[in-house]
């Protein structure tokens, strides 16, 4: 993608405490297969019904890190957006995640420090049943403009 304008998410400056974002995901075969695929994750408790079964769970479920990777693409695409970077996270999972679950995350800025530019955001989930499913904190970088990027707006490069 080199030489295409790329858009980035918010910048600190346009961050304010108390933003939110809520999505809603529902959890289907298709995503768990690529997950598995993806990582070779042979944990039969993910995928093997007959194995799960005779768990304290009872049914498979879902990997706590796909969990995860839906907050990390939420602040990758919306809060703050492109260009932001996850340098740290604490999560919690209380309750397991069943497959097919329909699972609406709720993320909100809870800190903004300027100096690092870095905003901390609550995440939680709850499932279908109204149970929380996954709580914690991101920290996170916000997206900076390079000095390229703030001077080819300012017209000084491109022969602008």
């Amino acid at each position: 993608m080199k030489g295409k304008r790329i858009t980035i998410g918010k910048e600190m400056a346009e961050l304010e405490v108390g933003e939110r974002l809520s999505l809603t995901e529902k959890i289907e075969d298709k995503d768990l297969m690529l997950y598995l695929g993806l990582t070779n994750d042979a944990n039969p408790l993910y995928i093997q019904h007959d194995y799960a079964a005779e768990t304290i769970y009872g049914q498979p479920i879902v990997p706590p890190i796909m969990l995860t990777g839906i907050v990390t693409a939420a602040v990758s695409k919306h809060l703050p957006g492109p260009g932001a970077h996850i340098i740290r996270q604490q999560l919690h999972f209380p309750k397991p995640v069943y497959h097919y679950a329909i699972v609406e995350f709720f993320l909100e800025i809870t800190k903004l420090e300027l100096a690092t530019n870095q905003v901390t955001i609550s995440v939680d989930a709850i499932d279908d049943e109204g149970e929380c499913v996954m709580s914690g904190e991101v920290v996170v970088k916000t997206p900076e403009k390079t000095n390229t990027e703030q001077l080819s707006k300012k017209g000084v490069i491109n022969g602008n």
